[in-house]
């Protein structure tokens, strides 16, 4: 490991920022590291949670720094590890007690293992290998017509299942009864069930609107 002269504003930084980096770099641990460097010398002062594999005292390789020291935080932008990991990226100017830039601080977010996850949740969600729906055996599914009439009707009126006040339960009773969801056995039970209703009130709302009709 390369040793670095501890100067004042060396000191200055890992007196104020490196604790800041270790709490960062726990509370988002394993996927974040956080690099101090130092702009006097223009090498590494600081690392939590080293995912680079560099060492204190390497060169920073800040080159560009003076023409983006002014935005004060600079990013999010991206760059690639040293094992292909996508990382992204913010880095934030550090300053003395006079407003002179010391160091950087910089944060880099290891965000391929949640693009590995998104992949997998991708292939399931798609179906790979998913058939059609075998008509024939389920031509009388009339649990499924009840659920994609009822969730049309939420989504037309943005309304949430469990969100519904009694009027609300009432109106899709009425909804699902003109488009004959009732004749299926047992299909006031699984309404009430799903509608979170007792099951004589959907057969009282059921009565009445047979009466209604009569």
């Amino acid at each position: 490991m390369r040793k670095a002269k501890i100067t004042p504003a060396r000191r200055l930084l890992l007196d104020r920022y490196s604790a800041v980096a270790d709490g960062i770099a726990l509370l988002f641990f394993p996927y974040v590291e956080i690099v101090i460097h130092d702009l006097h010398t223009q090498t590494i002062a600081y690392i939590a949670n080293n995912l680079s594999k560099r060492e204190l005292g390497d060169e920073s390789a800040l080159d560009d720094f003076d023409q983006t020291a002014e935005a004060g935080t600079i990013g999010p932008y991206e760059k690639i590890n040293w094992d292909g990991r996508r990382m992204r990226c913010v880095s934030t100017v550090l300053s003395d007690d006079t407003g002179v830039a010391v160091g950087m601080m910089c944060v880099n977010y290891n965000i391929s293992v949640f693009e590995d996850m998104k992949h997998l949740i991708d292939r399931v969600v798609s179906g790979a290998g998913l058939v059609k729906q075998p008509e024939e055996l389920f031509k009388d599914d009339w649990q499924e017509r009840i659920n994609t009439f009822l969730h049309a009707w939420l989504q037309e009126r943005q309304l949430a299942l469990n969100s519904l006040t009694r009027d609300h339960r009432r109106e899709l009773v009425e909804a699902l009864w003109a488009e004959g969801a009732f004749k299926g056995k047992s299909a006031a039970n699984y309404v009430a069930n799903v509608l979170g209703m007792g099951r004589a009130t959907v057969y009282q709302h059921i009565r009445d609107l047979r009466g209604a009709a009569a």
